[in-house]
Formats: structure tokens, sequence, C-alpha cells
């Protein structure tokens, strides 16, 4: 008989329902009300094809801008309602607008409102049954964890937290350095000759191994996970699964295995990669000098108002290669910020003034920077570049610390748009981990993810 227990979904295939199911319910919605009322603005035929996918297009762009395909926003009921709301007003106003590859505009304004009320209500009763449906326990996908007794706690929460539908049934312990370590008692510890009937009484989708100590592994618990992986299990290394759950490199579990971040992507070295990149790094920029251009009287105006100060500033940054540049920027703080060396920026920081918060917000304060990426200090994405005390200070205490400097430093990049604001230590390795692995998979797919990502900080006013 078919289990439900069985069912499981990758993030990645969370991702791809929702879009898919996204189109699926506003067309079917869409082609139901043209049957049985008088409603002729949108209809479905071989003629006018592209009219659905105009319209399954901006379903996808503005969704994605507006976090529709954000696990946490979409499993949030009230988030759902938000962000369902903004997506479907967006899409259909620009739909309405779209020229030649959209219906004409009805005369008849009743045909318009039917239209976009039926484009919210079916893609937000979609998200409503996503979240009491799909989003619910019925689909935990469960994990048997094979590790060191001393990290079980650890390692447990830290897949959990990761992604609340990835649920660790068990663990086996391979080794104990410390004989006094405790008991995880709200996981049960398997016995590795009853791991084989362990994973089929309780539909365990997969084993990750979470160990060091290669030698912890003995021939009993090899032979039993034979057995498993024979059994038709996926068996994954804990780093592989940590990498694909958060889109970072947990280098806090690599110590010194420098070579398990290889290979790194090799857009970093194709050479039409980098030249479409090249390219398309010039016209953005040379776009974005032109608005700070015409931004300028404004700012200026603004600026000494609430500055009271230089409109610009120069601060040194190291970029690739650990080469050291002068990064251009409009002021934010105050005169003589650091009259006493350099610190972290923090939250609420009291340097910074009130005009340059809604600069920061806006990030309107990096237009100078499009300067830069001119000149080829800097990239549009990539790791953001960071100053050379800052880099000196960190470098000596995280490993891999240098490694974002192979590649060129950019005014937008991984960690900037998956992780909020930090001031500290802990939250620079957490960058770093997104810095690498947006080194390891640079890519197209990965610098237009960015580019939609950023485009929601501004939206939302989420600048730093």
């Amino acid at each position: 008989m078919f289990s439900v227990g069985k069912i499981h979904f990758e993030i990645s295939e969370r991702k791809l329902i929702l879009r898919v199911f996204d189109v699926l319910f506003v067309l079917v919605a869409l082609y139901v009300l043209g049957q049985f009322f008088e409603f002729d603005y949108f209809f479905i035929s071989t003629t006018n094809y592209y009219w659905t996918i105009v319209l399954a297009v901006y379903l996808n762009f503005f969704g994605t801008i507006f976090e529709m395909y954000n696990l946490q926003v979409a499993s949030n009921q009230f988030q759902v309602l938000k962000s369902t709301l903004i997506t479907a007003s967006v899409t259909v106003l620009v739909y309405l607008l779209t020229p030649f590859f959209s219906p004409i505009l009805p005369s008849s304004r009743l045909q318009i409102l039917l239209f976009y009320s039926v484009a919210f209500i079916s893609l937000y009763a979609w998200r409503i049954l996503y979240v009491v449906f799909l989003a619910s326990n019925r689909f935990y996908q469960k994990a048997i964890l094979i590790c060191d007794q001393e990290r079980v706690q650890e390692l447990i929460e830290g897949l959990e937290d990761i992604d609340p539908h990835y649920k660790i049934v068990g663990y086996v312990k391979v080794s104990q350095l410390f004989m006094d370590s405790p008991r995880y008692q709200y996981v049960p510890e398997i016995e590795a000759s009853n791991l084989l009937s362990f994973v089929k009484e309780n539909n365990v989708a997969e084993i990750v191994v979470a160990t060091h100590h290669s030698d912890g592994i003995n021939n009993s618990l090899y032979q039993n996970l034979l057995q498993v992986l024979e059994s038709g299990t996926v068996i994954r290394e804990y780093t592989q699964v940590y990498e694909s759950k958060t889109q970072r490199i947990p280098i806090q579990y690599m110590e010194k295995d420098f070579y398990r971040c290889f290979p790194f992507s090799r857009s970093n070295h194709n050479k039409l990669y980098l030249i479409i990149v090249r390219f398309c790094e010039i016209v953005i920029a040379l776009l974005g000098v032109f608005i700070g251009l015409c931004l300028i009287p404004f700012l200026w105006i603004g600026n000494s108002l609430g500055n009271k100060g230089s409109l610009f500033y120069f601060q040194e940054r190291v970029g690739k290669n650990g080469v050291v540049f002068q990064i251009l920027k409009f002021r934010t703080m105050i005169e003589n910020a650091e009259k006493n060396g350099a610190v972290f920026t923090t939250i609420n920081d009291c340097r910074v003034t009130a005009f340059g918060k809604f600069l920061r917000k806006t990030r309107i304060d990096e237009f100078p920077q499009f300067i830069n990426i001119i000149k080829g200090d800097m990239s549009v994405i990539g790791p953001r570049p960071e100053r050379p005390v800052f880099v000196k200070e960190i470098g000596a205490i995280m490993p891999f610390y240098d490694t974002r400097h192979i590649i060129k430093p950019g005014l937008t990049g991984w960690a900037q748009v998956s992780y909020s604001y930090g001031d500290t230590i802990a939250d620079s390795l957490i960058k770093l981990q997104y810095d690498l692995y947006y080194i390891k998979h640079r890519s197209i797919y990965l610098d237009l993810n960015i580019v939609f990502k950023t485009i929601t900080t501004v939206l939302f006013y989420r600048g730093q």
C-alpha cells in the first residue's frame, strides 16, 4: 500500500512545485471563468499561446521578487497573504500594460476586476492549500545520523534548524572521545546491527555520515551501511547535506580539510562566462552612474541638511588577489566617525546619521561604486570587499577567509542577500560560508538569483 510517510520533498522540489502550481491554478481558474461567465479578456488557444507564456513568466518573475518562493514565507499564512497580494497586483498591472504580447485592454472595467480577482483568489487558495497540506508534518524527510557521541546534539539541531521538515529519527554512535559525553535523550541511539530494520520500520529517507574519525566506522557498521545502501536508502556525507540545504559551505565542520571546498566553479575560469559578465557589468554600471548623477542634486540637499559634511568619501578595501583599492561611497556617518580606530558598523550605530540611514536602507549609498566596477576594481556580484584591518583580524581567526579574494569583490553578493546584517566575528563566519558557496557554485543562474534577491532587499527597504 502506498504510504504518505515515504513521501518527502527536497527544498528545490518544493520551490518547483510552488512555481508550477502557481501558474497552473491561475490558468485553470481563468479558463473556468471564461467557460461559465461572460469573461473574454483572457482565453487560452493555439493562436494566442504567447498570452499564456507571458502571464506565466510574470507570475514567476514577480513571485521571485516578492518572496513567493522563500519557503519560510510560503509556510506562514500571514506572510503568504502579503506576498500573494503584492505579486498578484503587480503581475496583473504589468500584464495589462504590456503591449503586443497581452490581450487588448477591455472596454469594460468589470473584465479587469474579474481578471485581478480570479488571479489573486486562485493564487492565494493554492498557497493556503500548500501551507495546510504540503508544508505540514505529513511530509517530513526522516534521516539517521552517524556521528561521534559528543557532537550528536550540535549536528541534529544544526540540520533541523535549517529545514523544519527534515527530522533526525535516530543516531548511530561511531566513537566517544569523551567518556562522560551525555546521551542525547530526544533521539534514540541505534545499534549498528539494527540499522537496516530501523530504516524499514521508520521509512527513513537517508543516512547522514558526520564523523571525522574514519576508524570509528568499523567493519560491522560498514557492512550494515552496505545493506542499507542496497535496500535503496541514500547515504550522504554531512557537509553535502548541509551545503545543499543552507546554500553555504560548512567550514566549521571541515577543520583543515581544504580540499573539501573544491572543485570551485569552472565559471571562475570560463572565458565566455567572464566576457558575458563583464559586458553586463559595464552596461549596469553605466546605467548606475547615470542614475547616480541624476540623484546627486537631491542627495546634496539631503546631505547638507542631514549629514553636515562632505557627500563622498573614500575608504581602503581588499580586492581580488588581496590587492587594496579605494572604494567610493556616499557618506552615511558623521565626520571623523573612526577617530578612535576602525570598528564594525553595528545595527542602530550612533555614528550613522538620519539621512545616512535612508541611504543605507535604500542602498543609494552604494551608487558611487559603479565607478569602481567600470575601473575593474569590483564586480556587480561577488563577496563584499572588506577593510584591510578587518581582513587581517578575521583571517587570523578563520581558516579559508582569504579564499574570498580569488575573485573580484561585488556590489552585492550571496552573503548580502541571504543573511541579515552582522557585526560580530560569528556573523562574519556565516557570511564567509555564503561567499565560499558562491565561489564554488558561481553561474549565470546563481547571479540572476542574487539580482532578484537584491531587488527584493531594496523594495522591502532592508538595506544595511
